[in-house]
């Protein structure tokens, strides 16, 4: 069978590419080795956080932003150091450029809303010109992720009743087909029927095989962060030290990085395969939908953040404000795993979920629901549910009971009561006026000087001790996988490239598959909000490129 579009990967790469190919009339069969359920891929299940510079939310809120501003927050996180950043760097000006002037007017054009108050993700190293974000630029959408996939998935639907699009589900791609010069089509094998629910690991019993015939295809498959041993094989021992022996997993199994490797194959590019993006305040989930489930904490500044042996992190490790960096510390240790301390004070205001199923409220686009983070005593209900059910959460009403308890979870006398007690007992003593010289103190003094972060993400300072702001709580943080940087070397066009930096006739990519844009537009680091925004940007880019007579 014959197609002229062929989209392999139902996520929202691959979705937004056929909304740009259907809404000109052409036809497109999009595949995915999963079942239909499974449509709209990882995105379904994120916060739906979406990077955008200079929105009225923002204006709206006291933020200046501008282009400017972002490219240098942009070029001071990514530190573009290789040859092979040519590409990469072209997509994140370009990605700079949509995020400030088009994006926003093209996803509220879909009728995508947000939450009025911009998060602050990321909130860099310290400097000027390094790392991190300068303002408040995270868009979480209502309906979180799933409002995100929702436009483009009602769209595929009606391209496919008016027989724009055909869809084929359990379909997974095992060779692209090529005659020397140009891809000519794709291979593979048909899988069982899966009825498990979305996100949980389906079978792979094969049960028939496919080919068919293309004249473009794009690979939208996403990256390898359920794929521990790539994940692994790929990790940049260099720069970050041996890999962990334990990593929990923050994307569904299907994310396994196989087309990666059958492009490769087929003669594509892969660039920047040591650059990834995973997370340090990963917790296990006492629901799993999928294998290791992990949730991700999202933190405001306030949590005390100590190593496996008790030592409080220097900044700028501290909760949400580089992660790479703090990666980098954790695994410096010698552990593959950290402990924020805290109270209930600080988790009612600070701590949130990372995913849609985890924030009913905004997921249900729930006003008032959203509201009562504000104003209730305890924190969002999935946080509560966490902080009495998952196992890597303890409670305590003195600080001498929660250490033993810490010791109790790990198995070993790592941690020594007096000497965490000191040094939460020091940082106390730094609230007692307004000058201080403790720099998580100054931080959260300094935020709170932000509405957005004084109504809903950084607590009042305080005494952490101070049992009126109990009872005492410990986390401990596991590494989570979860985002691909590096991938499908591409051009500003969304076609793929062949090693010698020839376009590969006929083969787009797009989404984490191509690290968002060019083979890696975010470099060694993200600035939050960047992967749907990345995915949707690339999808553009391929989309329209492709349907181009």
């Amino acid at each position: 069978m014959y197609y002229e579009y062929i989209i392999v990967g139902g996520g929202l790469a691959g979705l937004v590419a056929d909304y740009e190919i259907t809404s000109r009339n052409k036809k497109v069969l999009l595949i995915d080795q999963e079942g239909e359920q499974n449509l709209g891929g990882q995105a379904f299940w994120s916060l739906g956080g979406l990077f955008m510079v200079n929105t009225p939310q923002q204006r709206r809120m006291g933020i200046k932003d501008s282009f400017e501003l972002a490219w240098q927050d942009w070029l001071g996180t990514a530190r573009f150091d290789r040859p092979e950043d040519d590409w990469p760097r072209r997509w994140a000006e370009a990605y700079i450029k949509f995020a400030t002037y088009e994006k926003y007017k093209y996803v509220t054009g879909l009728g995508i809303k947000f939450v009025p108050i911009p998060g602050w993700a990321e909130r860099g190293d310290g400097s000027a010109s390094g790392h991190g974000n300068s303002v408040p630029r995270f868009h979480v959408a209502w309906g979180a992720g799933t409002g995100v996939v929702k436009p483009f998935a009602d769209h595929a639907y009606k391209a496919k009743e008016k027989g724009l699009l055909e869809m084929k589900f359990r379909h997974q791609v095992t060779e692209l087909l090529t005659d020397g010069k140009k891809v000519t089509g794709i291979k593979g094998e048909i899988l069982e029927a899966s009825k498990e629910p979305r996100g949980v690991a389906s079978n792979r019993e094969v049960i028939g095989s496919f080919e068919f015939e293309a004249g473009k295809i794009l690979i939208a498959s996403g990256g390898i962060g359920a794929n521990k041993d790539l994940v692994k094989k790929n990790w940049p021992v260099e720069r970050l030290g041996n890999p962990p022996e334990k990593m929990i997993c923050g994307v569904p199994a299907y994310v396994d990085g196989k087309m990666l490797g059958i492009a490769e194959s087929a003669g594509a590019a892969i660039i920047n395969r040591d650059r990834m993006w995973h997370y340090t305040e990963g917790i296990k989930n006492f629901d799993p939908i999928w294998p290791d489930h992990a949730i991700r904490i999202l933190p405001g500044p306030s949590s005390l953040w100590f190593d496996a042996e008790g030592n409080r992190f220097p900044a700028p490790f501290l909760p949400g404000f580089d992660t790479l960096g703090t990666l980098q510390h954790i695994l410096s240790t010698g552990y593959d795993y950290s402990w924020f301390i805290l109270n209930q004070k600080i988790i009612r205001k600070e701590f949130a979920l990372s995913g849609s199923e985890q924030n009913p409220d905004i997921t249900n686009r729930s006003l008032k629901s959203t509201l009562m983070r504000i104003f209730s005593k305890a924190a969002p209900a999935p946080v509560e549910a966490f902080k009495e059910r998952g196992e890597d959460f303890l409670i305590a009403d003195d600080l001498k009971s929660l250490v033993e308890k810490m010791n109790i979870l790990v198995g070993k006398n790592l941690l020594d009561f007096e000497k965490i007690k000191k040094q939460i007992e020091d940082r106390d003593r730094e609230t007692e006026n307004k000058f201080c010289k403790d720099t998580q103190v100054t931080f959260i003094k300094s935020h709170r000087k932000y509405l957005g972060d004084r109504l809903m993400r950084v607590a009042p300072l305080h005494k952490i001790l101070d049992m009126k702001n109990g009872p005492l709580i410990a986390v401990r943080l596991n590494i989570l996988t979860r985002k691909t940087l590096g991938g499908l070397q591409t051009n500003l066009d969304g076609q793929v490239l062949r090693p010698d930096g020839k376009i590969f006739e006929g083969l787009y990519a797009a989404g984490e598959v191509a690290g968002f844009g060019g083979g890696g537009m975010h470099g060694y680091r993200a600035l939050e909000g960047t992967f749907l925004g990345g995915c949707i940007f690339s999808g553009i880019k391929a989309g329209r490129s492709m349907a181009k007579d």
